[in-house]
């Protein structure tokens, strides 16, 4: 073979490999649906404490968020991660995170829960807002004030997000017994303010939130209590009723799976509880519903449960309780389900 022909060659597989990885470094979707979902992903970061997960298919890569830096980190397959949204000026930890699919854009929450590198005295436990971000390039699309939305001059602590069908964003309140509604442009609202929602002096209250067919499902943190609130009527706020319900004591993320069930996960955190992954089915739009499964966890303290490759469940350790501790660690888990 002549150099002109190698160097064609050459050319020829180079520009293979790169229509194979795609301009973003990551497979495209018809290669990405043949890839395995692996058993156990062991992400290193420097003191990442990531406390949210999600799949983002387009991408064929998990995105979490970081309680420490308020950044929002992209993590390959192989563990490996890479920083997708710093904004310093604006976020300071970011706990409930989701990707709205209409829009090719990230949302998260900003919080100030005292763990944060930006942790200070002006915002600890005063913060509550949501941002979007470019699901592409990270480039930050609005933020809106949730505590200002609520304005009622108190303790406020954005922590998790539901995201309706045409992008609408619910978001839980953990120090207030609010529920806040954003539109797609970033107006927001508070869609719900009951008192029964009130969290335990020195606990959280409201954490975990689903979208389930016009419906949202609401996880209350310290007494593991699940309720759920039309969107068309949000006064019609109704618990659950739950036959094992001591089971979801401490219920932290919870994620709506296609086939029409709930996962969530609990954990020890502060002592009291389980670290388990749940399962949660109804056959009546969520006016009772049943446990169907309870999984101890492998891992310490788990906060988050989402979709990954090929439709796998992953649960989500980002080492919270050594981070609360003054500890954060460098590694967190997503151990496939």
């Amino acid at each position: 073979m002549n150099r002109q022909n190698r160097t064609v060659r050459r050319t020829v597989v180079a520009l293979a490999a790169a229509a194979l990885l795609g301009t973003a470094g990551t497979l495209p979707a018809a290669a990405a649906a043949h890839c395995p979902a692996p058993a156990v992903i062991n992400g290193h970061a420097p003191t990442l404490v990531p406390e949210a997960a999600v799949w983002d298919q387009a991408h064929h890569r998990f995105l979490v968020g970081s309680l420490r830096h308020g950044t929002v980190s992209a993590v390959a397959l192989d563990g490996s991660v890479r920083t997708l949204v710093d904004d310093p000026g604006t976020l300071i930890e970011i706990a409930g995170l989701r990707i709205d699919q209409a829009h090719r854009r990230i949302l998260v929450t900003n919080l100030d829960n005292g763990i944060g590198e930006r942790s200070g005295p002006a915002t600890l436990g005063r913060v509550a807002g949501i941002a979007a971000y470019d699901l592409d390039t990270g480039r930050r699309l609005y933020y809106t004030d949730l505590a200002a939305v609520a304005g009622d001059g108190g303790s406020h602590l954005a922590n998790d997000i539901a995201i309706a069908p045409d992008g609408t964003a619910y978001v839980t309140d953990s120090f207030a017994p609010v529920v806040y509604q954003v539109d797609p442009d970033g107006t927001g609202s508070v869609l719900l303010r009951d008192d029964r929602l009130t969290p335990a002096p020195g606990s959280y209250g409201l954490n975990g939130i689903a979208y389930r067919d016009g419906r949202l499902v609401l996880g209350k943190w310290d007494d593991g209590t699940l309720w759920q609130l039309p969107l068309r009527d949000p006064a019609d706020l109704r618990r659950v009723e739950i036959a094992d319900g001591g089971a979801l004591l401490h219920l932290d993320g919870i994620f709506a799976r296609p086939d029409g069930t709930i996962a969530g996960v609990t954990n020890a955190f502060f002592g009291a509880g389980r670290d388990a992954e749940v399962e949660l089915r109804s056959d009546d739009h969520w006016h009772t519903a049943r446990l169907t499964a309870v999984h101890p966890s492998a891992d310490p303290t788990p906060t988050a449960v989402t979709t990954g490759p090929a439709g796998a469940l992953y649960q989500l350790s980002g080492g919270l309780a050594e981070a609360n501790a003054g500890h954060p660690g460098d590694t967190f888990v997503l151990r496939r389900l």
